[in-house]
């Protein structure tokens, strides 16, 4: 059944170096809904690729002593061998220095230069490197980036502009009538209320006081905006042409999706559909900022010699592993945290229990009771026996409807978390049915051959439906059971595994439990390594502030607080102030309404879900003029940074600190 066509792209990867697992953990995701969309009939094109032109690339490659064009060439040949070492299906890898985007992207420029959207003029501002970016005083955080917080310059140079004002009432209109258009909805609100209400200035989109880039050929002093030319990729990679586009373009935009962090959503729901507007294109059909992939013990960074890189994983657990983990560890809308213990607790529980040992039970038992012939009797024996196989089934054929709504979301972990349960769902069968019980007995061995079929059903149907996220792990099974993996068409019909077809007589591992102290100390040893290498100097021992000491307090004195879990349903920032949030915070059946002076530390969107803890009982009173009915509780380092204390792990809103 074709269900049309699906376009969708990942963000490119820009090439100022090798990416880490975080980074590399879009690629991942984008496959599996690719995946996904494919084996449920959609006509799938899957665009990925590398961005490879900016100020930053052009200082790296002089640091590095070769030409700025052997410096990506190194950069994105690395980062397509890791997206081919993840197994993922792109169907097409986009370099922006191929030369038929570097042609588009000069008659883009000329096109909208033509029509008024684009003037000379003359730029003097601030400037980040490291994100391409100007910003005006106002939008400084605490004086540097509001995007990656590090230290900007004064630029001043000859420039062109984007009329950017020109389509903002109209982008406004366009976002407020497709609420589906930028997701999770809190990308929404912070574009709305950081940017375009409050007024969008006219974009500088080229420069003259660097070379790498693409010249503006009317103009050869000056080169294209790094982001005017990578974000065009998602049209000119597919055929778009200001002179007449291809049959390819006209088949598949507008995108059905953008996949992209969520640090570079305002580029893609602000800058991209502004120029598509201004070409006359049709906007994509959403835009999708997922959240980041951060190290438990701190961010990754190549100064600390902690980066996990793919291979790294790869090497440790293998690629199925590794998908499996990247997926299932991510939240929709919040970050996701990766350890090397969370990890291996991943394979040792979900990978190597729930499933590999369901796997390897079946097929063993097959073998030992009858020869590894799997033949469906029918046989139910009892009514209790009968209504354990009408559940098995009902879970089974029932998991991809449930699969299919979470993808229609794309909350991708909670897709996965449903097709374990229906590994979960087998596992509990074979306790209910106790096979080696059925084996004692020569009158029951028509129901334990019904008991084996129904296992090696469920699992061939559990098998097709994570294909999309574990391909490698579910051909394995599927050559193990001797069967092909089944299509989308056939997934909710119980029954259709061949009776009397034979597993395979030797089972395989699928995956091997491993002891979390080897893989750490294996682990520190890489890092270790890395260090020496690199020259990185071994790490002081951790910093420590000795308080002042206040009165004591009795016992009696402390029981009159009353400290609580609360999580943050809501947060917007305070009016006219430049510290304040204020954030809605449900604790038990009660929301709350407290005011923090966090503003410098928290955006209102990375407030929003998180559990954080509550002075409950304080005194209300007014700040800034709004009510506070509350403190959140924080830590706060020796040069005033603040960062708020949560629980150590999830507990229910209104669970009690003691």
């Amino acid at each position: 059944m074709n269900k049309g066509k699906f376009y969708m792209t990942t963000a490119i990867a820009y090439t100022s170096g090798k990416p880490h697992i975080g980074n590399s953990y879009e690629i991942v995701l984008a496959d599996s809904i690719a995946r996904f969309k494919r084996k449920d009939g959609y006509d799938v094109f899957f665009q990925t690729g590398t961005d490879e032109h900016g100020q930053k690339i052009e200082l790296k490659a002089e640091e590095a002593g070769i030409t700025p064009k052997e410096f990506v060439d190194d950069v994105a040949a690395q980062i397509r061998k890791i997206c081919d070492m993840l197994n993922t299906s792109y169907d097409k890898f986009i370099r922006t220095t191929d030369d038929y985007h570097e042609r588009q992207v000069q008659k883009i420029f000329k096109k909208l230069y033509d029509q008024g959207d684009i003037y000379k003029g003359a730029y003097k501002g601030l400037y980040c490197t490291p994100c391409e970016s100007f910003w005006t005083e106002s939008q400084l955080v605490d004086g540097k980036c509001p995007d990656c917080g590090r230290e900007v310059k004064p630029a001043e140079e000859e420039a062109y502009f984007f009329k950017m004002s020109k389509y903002a009432d109209r982008l406004i209109e366009y976002i407020n009538s497709h609420p589906e258009f930028i997701q999770p909805v809190s990308r929404k609100n912070e574009m709305m209320n950081n940017f375009l209400l409050p007024g969008l200035q006219d974009l500088c989109v080229s420069r003259t006081s660097f070379k790498w880039g693409i010249p503006v050929d009317f103009d050869d002093k000056h080169v294209v905006y790094v982001w005017l030319d990578a974000l065009t990729n998602y049209i000119t990679g597919i055929g778009y042409d200001t002179e007449g586009s291809s049959e390819q373009y006209k088949k598949l935009w507008p995108a059905d999706l953008h996949l992209i962090g969520k640090d570079i959503i305002r580029f893609h729901t602000i800058y991209w559909p502004i120029f598509l507007m201004a070409l006359g294109e049709p906007l994509p059909k959403q835009v999708f900022g997922h959240p980041w992939l951060l190290q438990g013990d701190g961010k990754m960074s190549k100064s600390k010699g902690n980066v996990i890189y793919a291979e790294d994983l790869i090497d440790f657990f293998g690629v199925d592993a590794v998908r499996y983990f990247v997926l299932h560890e991510m939240p929709f809308e919040n970050d996701g945290v990766i350890t090397w213990e969370l990890m291996v607790e991943r394979l040792n529980s979900d990978l190597a229990n729930t499933l590999g040992n369901l796997v390897n039970r079946t097929i063993s038992m097959s073998n030992k009771y009858f020869g590894g012939v799997v033949a469906h009797k029918g046989e139910s024996s009892d009514e209790a026996q009968a209504a354990f196989d009408a559940d098995l089934k009902a879970v089974v054929t029932g998991t991809y409807q449930k699969v299919s709504r979470k993808m229609d979301d794309l909350r991708v972990a909670d897709a996965i978390t449903e097709i374990f349960a229906l590994f979960k769902r087998c596992n509990k069968y074979i306790d209910e049915t106790e096979p080696w019980v059925l084996s004692k007995d020569e009158e029951k061995k028509d129901r334990l051959s019904t008991v084996l079929y129904n296992l090696v059903e469920g699992i061939t149907i559990g098998a097709s439906l994570l294909e999309p996220f574990m391909p490698e792990t579910a051909a394995k099974i599927a050559a193990q059971l001797n069967t092909d993996i089944r299509s989308f068409d056939d997934i909710e019909k119980f029954g259709l595994y061949p009776s009397k077809n034979t597993v395979t007589d030797k089972p395989e591992i699928l995956f091997q439990r491993l002891d979390v102290k080897e893989v750490v100390e294996k682990a520190d040893a890489m890092f270790a390594a890395r260090k020496a290498e690199a020259g990185v100097p071994e790490e002081e021992e951790e910093p420590v502030i000795d308080m002042e000491a206040k009165p004591e307090i009795t016992f009696e004195d402390f029981e009159k607080m009353q400290f609580a879990v609360g999580k943050i349903i809501a947060c917007e920032a305070v009016p006219k102030s430049k510290k304040l949030l204020c954030s809605q915070v449900k604790v038990g059946s009660q929301v709350k309404q407290i005011v923090s002076g966090i503003k410098a530390y928290y955006t209102p969107e990375e407030m929003v879900g998180k559990q954080v803890m509550v002075l409950v009982n304080l005194k209300p009173a007014r700040l800034a003029g709004v009510l506070s009915e509350g403190m959140l509780l924080c830590a706060e380092d020796a040069e005033g940074n603040l960062a708020l204390v949560t629980p150590e792990k999830p507990m229910p809103a209104g669970a009690e600190i003691c």
